[in-house]
Parts: C-alpha cells; structure tokens; sequence
C-alpha cells in the first residue's frame, strides 16, 4: 500500500515466519492423516521433493511424489506455528 498524498512512498510489508522442516509419509495410511491433520491450519504449506514442489493439503499431489524419501515440508505463515509444529512431530525425521 503506498500513501501518496504526502509525496513519499511507505510500503507497508507483514512479517512472514517461514519454517522448512523434513517429513516422512512412506505409508498411505500416514499420507491420509497427514491430510487430516495439516488441513485443520488455514498456513500456505507445500511439499518439496527433488526439484519437485506440491501443495501439501492435496492429497493427490502428495501421492505423485516418491513416498519412499524424506520430504522437506514449507510452512509459510503471519503468525509463529507452533501448534502445527506440534501436530506434525509424528510425521519428522
């Protein structure tokens, strides 16, 4: 947002907290509550493997990547995330 009317530009910018942690879904079973669970957070999360990024609340996407190694999970958020930090311990390596 800039203010104009005072002849100088203010960019108004919200702090970001961004969290990359690595998880493991080799199991459909725990893809499934993955799912479950990370879609209770309204975060812009996404799923890293390789060179390959998805969206991590889709459930086919997750499927599309090679379950057998670690992934790094991409939380971004406003606001700190320790709740969802919390949730997905099951899920870390």
């Amino acid at each position: 947002m800039f203010l104009l009317s005072e002849r100088k530009r203010y960019t108004i910018k919200e702090v970001v907290f961004m969290k990359s942690v690595q998880v493991s879904l080799n199991t459909i079973n725990k893809v499934k509550s993955f799912v479950k669970d990370i879609t209770k957070f309204e975060y812009d999360c996404n799923l890293v493997s390789g060179r390959t990024v998805i969206n991590a609340k889709s459930i086919m996407g997750i499927f599309s990547l090679d379950l057998t190694k670690p992934m790094y999970l991409n939380i971004n958020t406003n606001e700190r995330n320790d709740e969802l930090l919390n949730v997905l311990s099951v899920y870390r390596v």
